[in-house]
């Protein structure tokens, strides 16, 4: 039986797109079923899958995952050919460690900068917390790429599970245009070049849905 994905909107769903974007990169095979965050029976239709109505879901057989962070370790688990985290004991720690941190934290950053893949590339003022979350993320990026990254262009040379716990944050530091470091811009360019994240952003620009709390210039509903 196929494994199956439940997401919400492409175009805004941050948590739906870091497992989509994990299995896609690693060839893992699966059926998507998206359920748009503002249908009236979201939960009641969410909840019928099992699990805590919230999205993403990965449902393999009678087994549900319904965390974006646990469904990448279920991933990691169940494909350890995908090599979703590093192989070194320090380097797996640590991507743990940050993946954790972006799970957890960087609400500012969340609830200024909401993910909106078709909005244009337009700037937008920062708070000072806004501000210490890009600092911190950038500063992430930089470690990672310096003490892990020879092997490739992403956290931990090649592309794992921490890259998708992260990719959302590219998408809205380019959405705003956010200033970083010449080495995160150049982590930004690896992960949007993936062939992935070409298909997420086509179907993205495709959805007739439109969410106000996450179009940050309501009641203008700006489009690339």
């Amino acid at each position: 039986m196929a494994l199956q994905l439940v997401i919400g909107n492409k175009n805004y769903s941050s948590w739906s797109f870091r497992p989509w974007l994990a299995m896609k990169v690693a060839g893992i095979a699966f059926e998507e079923t998206l359920i748009s965050l503002e249908a009236p029976d979201f939960k009641k239709r969410v909840m019928a899958l099992g699990g805590a109505g919230r999205v993403p879901t990965l449902i393999d057989g009678n087994t549900r995952v319904w965390e974006s962070l646990a469904i990448l370790e279920y991933l990691a688990e169940k494909f350890p050919a995908a090599a979703l985290w590093p192989e070194p004991p320090a380097a797996r720690a640590h991507a743990r460690a940050i993946s954790s941190e972006m799970h957890a934290g960087f609400g500012a950053v969340r609830r200024q900068l909401p993910m909106n893949i078709r909005r244009p590339v337009l700037p937008r003022a920062l708070d000072d917390d806004a501000a210490a979350d890009v600092a911190r993320i950038d500063a992430i990026w930089n470690e990672c790429r310096s003490r892990f990254g020879t092997g490739g262009p992403f956290l931990y040379g090649t592309f794992g599970a921490a890259d998708a716990m992260y990719a959302p944050v590219v998408w809205r530091f380019r959405t705003y245009a956010v200033k970083v470091s010449a080495a995160a811009q150049a982590y930004m360019h690896a992960l949007m070049a993936l062939p992935a994240w070409n298909e997420w952003r086509e179907a993205a620009r495709l959805e007739p849905w439109v969410l106000p709390h996450d179009e940050v210039d309501w009641p203008d509903v700006k489009r690339e």
